[in-house]
C-alpha cells in the first residue's frame, strides 16, 4: 500500500509530503498523526536546516479532513475529541519545530489543509491557488487552538470574516489577508519555495531558531526575564556569531556548523 506520508531529506533540507493524490492529499485521521510524527522526529535532528511542507501533485496542498471518514472517525463527542487532539498535536507539532518550515502550496489549501499551511514560518503559493475554511457549510466547528493559530496570522476581523463567510478566495486575496507569504506564477512554485528554503539553509541555524523562539514568545503577554532579554546578547559566544562577522570582514561565504 502507498505510503500516505513521504520524508525525503537533500542534504539540510527535508520535504514532508502529503501523499493522497488520489483524494487531493485529503488529511485522514491517520494522515494528520504521521503529520505530527513526522515533525516531532525531524524537531530533533539538529543537522536540519529548513523543512518544507507540501502535498502531492499540482493539484492540491490539501482540501482539508477527510469528510467520508467522519462516520466512522468523527461521529460523536467522544471520537470528535480524540481526532481534535491529534490535530492540535500535530499543529502544535509544526509550530514549535525549532526548525524553519515552508508550506509549498499549490492548487487547493482550505479547512484542515489550510491549518497545517498557516502553522509553517512561510507560505509560498501559486497564483491560481484557493484558499477559505468553508465548515460552516457541513457544521463543523474550528476548536480554540486552531482559531487561535488564525487569529494570530490575520487578526480577529479578518479571521471572523473567512470562518463566517466561508468562502474558498483566490491567491492575491489570501496575500493581502496575510495567509500567504508570496504569490508567484503556478510553475514557478517549487522552484521559488525550494529557493526560499536554501535561503534559509544558508543563515547561521541558531540564529533563525532563535528568531523563531523570541517570535513565538513575543505573542506571550508576560514581561521578559532578565535571562531571557539576554538569550540573543549571549549567541556572541556562539561559533556561528564568530564565523559570520569575520567570514563579512574576510569577504567570504560563511561555513556555519550550527554552533
Amino acid at each position: 500500500m502507498e505510503e500516505i506520508l513521504l520524508i525525503e531529506r537533500t542534504g539540510d533540507i527535508a520535504t514532508v509530503t502529503l501523499n493522497r493524490p488520489d483524494k487531493l492529499n485529503a488529511l485522514s485521521k491517520a494522515l494528520w498523526q504521521a503529520v505530527g510524527d513526522a515533525m516531532t522526529t525531524l524537531a530533533g535532528d539538529e543537522s536540519l536546516r529548513c523543512i518544507v511542507l507540501r502535498g502531492a501533485g499540482t493539484r492540491a496542498f490539501s482540501p482539508g479532513a477527510d469528510i467520508k471518514e467522519f462516520e466512522s472517525e468523527r461521529a460523536n463527542f467522544a471520537q470528535a475529541k480524540a481526532y481534535g487532539t491529534i490535530m492540535h498535536q500535530t499543529m502544535a507539532a509544526i509550530r514549535d519545530c525549532p526548525i524553519p518550515t515552508v508550506a509549498l502550496i499549490q492548487g487547493i489549501c482550505v479547512g484542515g489543509g489550510l491549518e497545517l499551511a498557516i502553522m509553517c514560518d512561510l507560505r509560498i503559493c501559486g497564483a491560481s491557488s484557493r484558499f477559505g475554511v468553508p465548515i460552516n457549510r457541513i457544521g463543523v466547528i474550528m476548536a480554540y487552538p486552531e482559531i487561535e493559530a488564525l487569529i494570530d496570522l490575520v487578526g480577529r476581523a479578518t479571521a471572523l470574516e473567512i470562518l463566517l463567510e466561508g468562502r474558498v478566495f483566490a491567491a492575491q486575496e489570501a496575500k493581502e489577508k496575510g495567509l500567504v507569504t508570496r504569490v508567484v506564477p503556478d510553475d514557478q512554485v517549487e522552484a521559488e519555495a525550494y529557493a526560499s528554503a536554501r535561503r534559509i539553509a544558508d543563515g547561521a541555524p541558531h540564529a533563525n531558531r532563535l528568531h523563531k523562539q523570541f517570535a513565538r514568545r513575543l505573542l506571550t503577554p508576560q514581561p521578559l526575564t532578565p535571562s531571557e532579554f539576554d538569550e540573543g546578547f549571549a549567541s556572541a559566544n556562539y561559533a556561528d556569531y564568530q564565523e559570520g562577522y569575520r567570514a563579512f570582514v574576510e569577504k567570504r561565504t560563511p561555513r556555519f556548523t550550527g554552533r
